[in-house]
């Protein structure tokens, strides 16, 4: 009887997190690509110009997270602006790259609604800025992210770059999709590389 009550706790479980990614989803304005070749789990997308709020942290990349993390929902939320004013909404994914050692800049991409002249202004410690248009090389996973499988998914980017001919033009960047209380296995992640044009 225990055995069964486990079980179809475990279902629940399954059920209210697979609603949660669902409803996420629906409601998560992510930036919009033209997809120029798909192959499994790889893609090749080409991204308009974006508008990013970024702010960079020193240490181990999950505790740089948290704090980058922080910082900027502070902002986005309206919370650290003297004027106050109306919050801005949280889009997907959120972008993290190591942009020296032990050094990791994060990045939440606004709503396409703003550019840089009607963003709230944003404290010091935030940047505001544009990421030019770029063709990015892609590779999705489930789980929670961790360094191990960033860099088993980075190498097996990089392997497809190669047998595609491409050429990398800049470092990895790690894309999160999801909010932490999202199960690992349903999870939406991916490794991000820069394309040189061809």
């Amino acid at each position: 009887m225990k055995t069964g009550r486990w079980i179809a706790a475990g279902v629940a479980l399954a059920a209210v997190g697979a609603a949660a990614v669902y409803a996420q989803a629906r409601t998560t304005e992510e930036p919009e690509f033209a997809l120029v070749a798909a192959e499994g789990d790889f893609a090749l997308r080409d991204y308009p110009q974006l508008v990013v709020a970024e702010v960079t942290s020193s240490g181990e990349r999950q505790r740089a997270s948290g704090a980058s993390f922080r910082r900027l929902a502070a902002y986005i939320f309206g919370q650290d602006r003297p004027e106050g004013g109306e919050s801005i909404a949280m889009t997907a994914p959120v972008l993290q790259e190591e942009t020296a050692p032990n050094e990791w800049r994060m990045r939440f991409v606004m709503p396409a609604k703003y550019s840089l002249e009607t963003l709230p202004p944003a404290p010091a410690n935030i940047g505001l800025t544009q990421v030019p248009a770029r063709r990015m090389a892609a590779i999705r996973f489930s789980g929670n992210g961790s360094g191990r499988d960033l860099a088993l998914m980075e190498a097996r980017l990089r392997d497809w770059l190669m047998g595609q001919g491409l050429m990398p033009a800049g470092e990895a960047e790690y894309a999160f999709y999801d909010a932490p209380m999202v199960p690992g296995p349903l999870r939406r992640n991916e490794v991000l590389i820069p394309v040189a044009a061809q």
